[in-house]
């Protein structure tokens, strides 16, 4: 069986400190957010503080909203300095990045794949809450499917 042509998983195992501005933000928002949260602290302020600090701050309530949704197990991410990306992270990203460009079935087969039905909808609603909101701050994610998306 032939493996060229396969194409590589977007965004998995890369350095995270390669990944375009608006992708690293949401991964540094995700790691940030599951450190408070195992911390013990509410995860919400520091979040909005990030966020904020970046010119998008309406990104903090629906990216709060679909970080509280999954289970750990199901949204795993790294801690703040992981150097790599992991499925979990990749996974969340592509999610978002497809609902950004239109692509809503397969961000949803992306959120089925770590959540159950009801929880993947409203994933894929936040999803696009997110991404119409880092737009509006001038925050566009790369299409991950297109040449050189993900590179």
């Amino acid at each position: 069986m032939a493996t060229h042509g396969i194409p590589l998983w977007p965004w998995l195992n890369q350095a995270a400190d390669a990944l375009p501005a608006p992708e690293r933000l949401l991964l540094d928002a995700a790691r940030l957010w599951q450190q408070q949260a195992e911390a013990g602290q509410a995860p919400a302020p520091a979040l909005r503080l990030l966020l904020a600090s970046a010119d998008a701050g309406a990104v903090a309530a629906p990216l709060d909203a679909l970080l509280r949704l999954a289970p750990r197990h199901a949204l795993a991410f790294g801690c703040r300095l992981c150097p790599g990306i992991g499925a979990s992270e990749a996974r969340y990203l592509l999610a978002i990045g497809l609902a950004q460009n239109g692509a809503d079935q397969a961000s949803l087969a992306l959120w089925l794949h770590a959540l159950p039905l009801l929880s993947a909808c409203q994933a894929l609603t936040h999803g696009k809450r997110i991404s119409v909101a880092l737009r509006d701050a001038g925050l566009v994610l790369r299409d991950p499917w297109r040449a050189g998306g993900a590179r």
